[in-house]
């Protein structure tokens, strides 16, 4: 009897909805034995021994990863800028904030230090829409780059060019600032627009107002408005 050949192991990581969905879809469907993990919890090394995987993919994660995870496995995150610019947190926030319409989705190996690893290969990536739509479609791209690494193979190649760190956002951010423009405005809304994020908000005479699916178009803005008094809000 011949040897029989080995199937090979590959985790994927995404702590959004659309990770799951887009893994159910499309990336569960390609050759080999495909797992998923969503908590925190389950990303340990042994449990990860346990599935001896040649890849874990990072579609959506914002919780630093185990070092001994790291120096044991291929691991592979997705960044939306294109790195060395735009390394650290919020990027697609940073990105929009600066007037970005398109960047680079960029498929890298993780090292310790955050966004500093070596690059596999980039994809144009459009940054229209909002938050959420834009996250889906980088769900779906990262899919193919998937498809593409488990098929190549590739070996990636240190990132070169100055270095441009990004700071991680924080709620209280998300209150909306002097803004001199519709455009600019609108820009602020959507690019806080997507399920966990907080909101872009303003507080007024006892009252939270929280922003979404807001469009532009004929000199004004068309938003859905949530108000919630300050004390429960808060």
């Amino acid at each position: 009897m011949g040897n029989k050949e080995l199937v090979p192991m590959y985790l994927v990581v995404g702590s959004k909805s659309w990770n799951h969905r887009v893994f159910d879809e499309v990336i569960s469907q390609y050759p080999g034995q495909w797992h998923f993990f969503e908590f925190g919890e389950q990303l340990t090394l042994d449990r990860v021994q346990e599935f001896k995987p040649r890849y874990i993919f990072f579609l959506h994660w914002s919780w630093r990863v185990p070092d001994g995870l790291i120096k044991s496995y291929e691991c592979v995150c997705f960044h939306m800028t294109d790195v060395p610019y735009g390394r650290g947190g919020s990027p697609l926030q940073n990105l929009i904030i600066r007037g970005h319409q398109h960047t680079q989705l960029t498929a890298l190996r993780m090292t310790s230090d955050f966004d500093a690893g070596p690059v596999y290969f980039k994809e144009d990536l459009c940054l229209a829409g909002n938050a959420e739509e834009i996250y889906i479609r980088t769900t779906y791209l990262s899919a193919q780059m998937i498809e593409r690494i488990i098929k190549e193979q590739p070996n990636p190649v240190p990132q070169t060019g100055e270095v441009v760190v990004f700071k991680r956002r924080k709620p209280h951010e998300s209150e909306i600032p002097p803004i001199a423009s519709l455009p600019g405005l609108h820009d602020f809304i959507r690019m806080l627009d997507a399920e966990g994020y907080p909101q872009a908000f303003i507080e007024h005479q006892g009252f939270r107002y929280e922003f979404s699916r807001a469009a532009l178009y004929d000199g004004r803005i068309v938003a859905d408005v949530t108000i919630t008094p300050l004390e429960e809000s808060n």
